[in-house]
């Protein structure tokens, strides 16, 4: 009898170019992929209940209008605002990538200290006053879903907004209730002081952070772009091991939902 694998779907909308990646990825992880457009969802074709998994992926959605990632974000909070709650609130993983945590920060699932649909912070032009697009490291700063078993990975961003900033109070909840999940780091391991270890100015150098329940996760550098070693800038220079570190964040999502979600 061959076992029902769990069901991710990754979602896009015009200026998404980041699906293919993000759907291979969760495939190699083990899991049954599917993309659907934004408006497969709208009009019903397609219902996140059938599903275990939801990824935003990177892109460049609706070309940035209104800053980056805030036309699909407000698609998203007035079309599906109680599917998307409900899957949430019922323990299913979302993962926000690049576009795709512009999106979720921007209409409130992340970091949701108030609840569902509260802006509370935003990501916007990173200090450098240029679009980034290099590899960089990151540690993980707490435990996760999505960062078990990493202690440090090596990653690419390609943004031009990834900056994290909110409000001194909103930093301090997001530092003592442990929900900054990566940092960005020097090669050594040590805190990225300036750039281009911090490749934006994120304050308290964030990376990637979750909401409370753990269950929904965002992060500016792109996992999907590293699930084999042929994508990595010195695979034919080091000996690499045939995966790559971004693969580890999506199975990590997949062997969680087998374990919970099924």
């Amino acid at each position: 009898m061959v076992k029902a694998k769990p069901k991710a779907l990754v979602i896009r909308a015009a200026g998404t170019n980041c699906n293919n990646e993000t759907a291979l990825a969760f495939e190699l992880a083990g899991a049954a992929a599917e993309q659907a457009h934004i408006n497969e969802l709208i009009d019903g074709t397609k219902k996140l209940d059938d599903y275990h998994m939801l990824a935003i992926p990177g892109g460049f959605s609706y070309g940035d209008d209104l800053g980056s990632g805030k036309v699909l974000a407000n698609q998203l909070a007035i079309k599906l605002r109680q599917p998307l709650q409900g899957f949430i609130e019922s323990g299913k993983l979302v993962i926000g990538i690049c576009n795709g945590f512009q999106v979720i920060i921007k209409m409130g699932l992340l970091p949701a200290l108030s609840g569902l649909y509260v802006q509370e912070a935003t990501l916007t032009n990173n200090d450098s006053g240029k679009f980034e697009d290099r590899w960089i490291w990151m540690k993980t700063e707490n435990d996760s879903i999505f960062t078990r078993g990493i202690r440090r990975i090596y990653l690419p961003v390609n943004h031009g907004e990834g900056k994290f900033v909110a409000s001194s109070e909103v930093i301090e909840r997001l530092r003592k209730d442990k929900l900054i999940k990566l940092k960005y780091t020097n090669a050594d391991g040590g805190d990225a002081k300036n750039y281009p270890s911090n490749p934006n100015g994120s304050m308290l150098n964030i990376a990637a952070v979750t909401n409370k329940q753990g269950n929904v996760f965002g992060m500016m550098p792109h996992p999907e772009k590293f699930v084999t070693k042929y994508t990595h800038p010195r695979w034919t220079r080091e000996n690499l091991p045939e995966e790559g570190d971004g693969l580890r964040i999506f199975r990590n999502m997949v062997e969680y939902a087998e374990k919970e979600l099924m």
